[in-house]
């Protein structure tokens, strides 16, 4: 009896044991579902499998894993596909990002098992009050562009008009910004429902912008805008440590986020505005100089350092993209610049204005008639775009060569049967040795993307004198006689010419016309004017009559007569006469004086006879203009006279210098 009480003892003993074991271990069970479900899927988290995965799946030496050889050639392939794909990606090749994102979504549905119901611990999704404005702003995009594509961005700006002038807290002057609320507000009313596959596409967009993409921006860039840029506004960080020591006070408001800093700078370009995404920020200087040390790197253009604080480049997608770093400027900052090839057409500038019909004819001509033609403005207001559109009425006999800083023309994608070449400057070959290349390359158009250097503008004149048909510029010049003079200064700087005036003669000599494109406070961008370039002829006015005179003073007057008319071409002659031919004028465009009959003449004779006959009636209805074969008659008539009565009174732009 007292075996069998021992022995049950001992059963409950170990029963209560094995009990207590078991019951621990279901309560470690639990903490453990408790710190997966709390810390496991988060983006971070999420995002540090990504890259361990990826690093596993590129480094894995395939030979020792005892694979078939028909296996070892298809992971081979696979594994090549994706080290080319991480590596594209970063250039902006959207195929490329395309890609690598789908193997993220794999890798975060198949392998780290997020689903319907772990999915919110990364971004609360069901709960939009708890949705930062970036997580509200991703969606909207995400969702935006399932119908819209790459103009996702262009359509929610359109249909909420946000690109307007508007006043924010804490400022007296409207400003162009997209603000945390206008965002918020959007969000609201969209009233948007996610499937599971949206929510999971959203993170994978999230990840892979902080692990291989340009950060908050890398869906904007991809957008079909005029271009982004960060780190232009807010405050660097070493202001900051100055302020720390001086100013306690305003240092906390900038902890506070109240002050912007200079990785809280993104700015959009849209339509010639500048517009700045309050609501998006890089979060840290460190993620701001991540992007701007990426965003450079196609095609290996050099290491940026401080001691070559800039770079130049193209991306892969042919945008220009320029990154600047400390000490050459304040802070890390980058500029993208996006050129819509398919967009750049003269009826697209002009979009259906008052007038713009023959303004566009009037272009066409200028570029079928081979006039030397320069397009002046400020920076952003559309220069390379119409340079673009311009090219489209070349005659396809003409075989066109480019000289550009860096590629943003691609005219080739535009024009892929034309007999079309690009070349640029690198830090090896200057523009000047690129221009001299091109002289020997058989090219009967040349086309400079930007006269931005003294050497350059010097060659563009020699090689428009002799080396080619006629050729096409853009210049910063803000009006005609200061675009004269800039070349002109080119040229004697460059030791061309000794004198003013021959170098004066010889640039007013080549320059026909002079396109000046300007945009308004508001973003809007025209043609504000087209001008002529009208050479004044230098006529021998000397006379002998001093020796038909009889008396000595009679003598000294007709010399001094002569002696005033050298001193006058010394001194001040008059080299060339500038006639606006098409003037913006109350949101109209007019045409106004005609082109003068050198120009129409030789504008003819490099036309086709098609586009001769059609030229010859444009001419007449505008102008008033009769060309009979070869020789013109300028008759201005009735037509002139209407188109003068349009200018409201206004003087003619008719001046000489």
């Amino acid at each position: 009896m007292l075996n069998i009480i021992l022995m049950l003892f001992v059963v409950i003993l170990a029963a209560f044991f094995i009990i207590k074991v078991i019951s621990k271990k279901q309560n470690a069970k639990v903490e453990e579902q408790i710190e997966l479900d709390d810390k496991t899927y988060t983006l971070d988290r999420m995002r540090d499998f990504v890259k361990k995965r990826l690093n596993e799946i590129t480094k894995v030496n395939l030979y020792d894993i005892g694979l078939s050889e028909e296996e070892l050639k298809r992971r081979k392939n696979k594994k090549y596909e994706l080290k080319k794909a991480l590596k594209g990606c970063t250039y902006g090749d959207v195929n490329d990002k395309k890609y690598v994102k789908e193997l993220i979504y794999d890798l975060l549905a198949k392998e780290y098992g997020v689903d319907e119901a772990n999915i919110s611990k990364a971004i609360p999704f069901d709960v939009p009050s708890l949705l930062t404005d970036q997580d509200k702003f991703d969606i909207l995009i995400y969702h935006y562009k399932k119908n819209f594509g790459y103009e996702a961005l262009t359509e929610l700006i359109k249909k909420y008009n946000l690109d307007v002038l508007k006043y924010i807290a804490g400022e007296t002057k409207p400003s162009y910004v997209i603000t945390g609320e206008e965002i918020s507000d959007i969000y609201e009313k969209e009233q948007l429902v996610l499937s599971f596959e949206d929510k999971l596409n959203v993170i994978v967009q999230r990840i892979y912008q902080h692990y291989k993409g340009y950060s908050s921006i890398d869906e904007v860039r991809d957008m079909n805008i005029d271009g982004v840029s960060g780190g232009v506004s807010g405050l660097p960080e070493s202001f900051l440590s100055q302020v720390a020591q001086t100013d306690g006070d305003y240092l906390e408001q900038v902890m506070e986020s109240k002050v912007p800093r200079a990785c809280d700078s993104i700015w959009i370009f849209f339509r010639g505005k500048s517009i700045r995404l309050a609501f998006l920020s890089f979060g840290t200087e460190s993620e701001l100089k991540r992007v701007c040390q990426n965003i450079y790197k196609y095609n290996n253009p050099g290491q940026l350092s401080d001691t070559n604080g800039y770079k130049i480049n193209e991306m892969k997608d042919g945008s220009r993209v320029v990154v600047v770093r400390p000490s050459f400027s304040e802070t890390w900052a980058f500029f993208v610049r996006k050129f819509d090839v398919k967009r750049s057409t003269l009826e697209q500038w002009f979009k259906g204005e008052e007038g713009s019909d023959k303004s566009i004819e009037l272009l066409k001509y200028l570029v079928k008639g081979a006039r030397i033609t320069s397009i002046t403005g400020e920076q952003g207001c559309g220069k390379t775009t119409m340079l673009m559109g311009m090219i489209e009425n070349i005659y396809e006999t003409m075989n066109i060569r480019v000289q550009e800083t860096a590629f943003e023309l691609h005219l080739r994608r535009i024009y892929p049967t034309r007999n079309i070449l690009t070349f640029r400057e690198t830090e090896t070959i200057s523009g000047q040795e690129g221009l001299d290349v091109q002289k020997k390359t058989d090219g009967s158009v040349n086309i400079i993307g930007e006269v931005a250097t003294d050497p350059v503008a010097s060659w563009m004149i020699q090689a428009a004198q002799v080396a080619s048909k006629f050729t096409l510029f853009t210049h910063h010049a803000k009006t005609f006689p200061n675009l004269v003079t800039a070349l002109r200064n080119s040229m004697l700087r460059t030791g061309v010419f000794k004198n003013e005036k021959t170098a004066e003669e010889q640039v007013v000599q080549v320059l026909n016309f002079d396109i000046h494109l300007a945009k308004d406070f508001r973003g809007k961008r025209f043609v504000e004017r087209i001008t002529e370039c009208v050479p004044v002829e230098d006529k021998n006015e000397y006379t002998f009559d001093h020796r038909n005179e009889k008396t000595l003073e009679g003598k000294i007057d007709k010399f001094f007569d002569n002696a005033t008319h050298y001193f006058t071409k010394v001194t001040d002659r008059e080299t060339y006469r500038y006639v606006n031919i098409l003037e913006y004028i109350d949101g109209e465009y007019v045409l106004t004086n005609p082109i003068s009959e050198y120009n129409l003449k030789e504008m003819r004779m490099n036309m086709e006879e098609a586009d001769a006959e059609a030229f010859d009636k444009f001419v007449e209805e505008n102008w008033g203009t009769k060309i009979q074969g070869s020789q013109e008659s300028v008759m201005v008539n009735a037509s002139a006279q209407q188109a003068e009565t349009k200018r409201r009174g206004r003087k003619p732009k008719t001046q000489t210098i």
